[in-house]
């Protein structure tokens, strides 16, 4: 008899390997699954890849006939669907396992409580909730994917400890240290896309990939271009990985050239003639994007704050003072009264190297404006 102990050390065992596929499962969850038999561990699974088998499946495969009569603990509510392979659900089924403990139910409109309904039905036990906050921060864009239709976005920014992230010249590099650029690699490779904007490509052309990790994918490079001013040897063009390039007009000759260059080229305006960023968030949810790291500009990061897109920041902030004269984090004008400060909660405060990483979650509000 499993008591609530056990339940919780065998809920902490499936989160732990679900992280395996952090860098690699995308546009799917990140998943993990523990079966235990008589208060033994008989086998674990985790999902790796889209097309893959799921991380239900995986541990039943690994299990084989001790399944049966088993208790199952999963991260997320097993599909009920048929998608690239078929639904968990009926192999659990199939497997004669008598329990399934659940930490949060899948926000998929196409499972969505159907997975447990069919479970309780087959005669399953099922519960659901146990370690439910540590599953949702597994998969922040999949579930505001899923129930928003838009991805999480994470803003990064490097800045000195007082706020600045560039010498009124444009000059930033480098402000934070060799440490926290190497925990960026891992921000990106954990995300779908990395937006920045022409004024960053522009002033450091920068290549945007992942560098120091091996995931088996590059996220999309998306760039806010109002009006097509990259150049078609923009370092963000090149191979490895894939660019999006965002505009308020089409210029047919320069869409032309950089399609020519191996781009994307999305034709999004809003009336004002900046590129439409709530539209732009709806149509990488589309593409299957579930998180997007933004490093970008002031006017860029401030735009998506005052739009309500911003999720989280993850601010690197470096031992040093940088002067009144130089840019700030955040261009978001109108904030004249305390009461329209943007509230933040602060979920992290580490040291990385000698600069120090504060992660905090965001507040909504705003318009839906890009800059050119």
């Amino acid at each position: 008899m499993s008591t609530a102990v056990d339940d919780v050390r065998a809920m902490a065992r499936a989160l732990q390997i679900a992280e395996q596929g952090l860098y690699t499962t995308d546009p799917n969850p990140r998943v993990g699954c523990v079966i235990v038999k008589d208060g033994q561990c008989v086998a674990e699974g985790w999902h790796e890849r889209a097309g893959e088998a799921h991380a239900e499946r995986r541990a039943l495969q690994a299990a084989g006939g001790a399944a049966r009569g088993a208790t199952v603990y999963v991260t997320l509510e097993p599909c009920c669907h048929h998608g690239r392979t078929p639904p968990c659900t009926d192999a659990l089924v199939a497997a004669g396992v008598a329990r399934v403990v659940v930490a949060m139910p899948d926000p998929n409109p196409l499972v969505a409580g159907g997975g447990l309904e069919l479970l309780r039905r087959a005669g399953i036990a099922v519960e659901v909730g146990l370690m439910r906050a540590q599953a949702e921060a597994l998969n922040p864009g999949f579930i505001r994917r899923m129930q928003d239709g838009r991805p999480f976005v994470r803003i990064k920014i490097a800045a000195s400890l007082d706020g600045r992230t560039a010498m009124a010249s444009g000059e930033s590099k480098w402000i934070t240290g060799a440490a926290a650029r190497a925990d960026v690699q891992r921000w990106r490779a954990r995300s779908s896309a990395i937006l920045t904007g022409i004024g960053t490509v522009q002033a450091d052309d920068p290549s945007l990939t992942v560098r120091t990790m091996a995931t088996g994918r590059q996220p999309l490079r998306v760039v806010v271009d109002s009006g097509l001013r990259i150049a078609v040897t923009a370092r963000v063009l090149a191979p490895p990985g894939s660019a999006l390039l965002v505009a308020a007009s089409e210029d047919a000759d320069r869409a032309s050239r950089l399609r020519a260059a191996g781009a994307q080229v999305l034709c999004l305006p809003n009336p004002e003639g900046r590129v439409d960023l709530a539209a732009l968030m709806r149509d990488l949810a589309g593409r299957g994007m579930n998180e997007v790291l933004v490093e970008a500009g002031t006017t860029l990061c401030g735009a998506l704050l005052a739009a309500g897109l911003a999720d989280e920041l993850v601010i690197y902030f470096a031992p040093h003072l940088m002067g009144a004269q130089a840019r700030g984090m955040f261009a978001v004008p109108g904030l004249e009264r305390m009461q329209e400060r943007v509230a933040l909660e602060v979920r992290d405060v580490r040291a990385v190297g000698a600069d120090w990483r504060v992660v905090a979650r965001v507040g909504a509000g705003g318009s839906t404006d890009a800059p050119g």
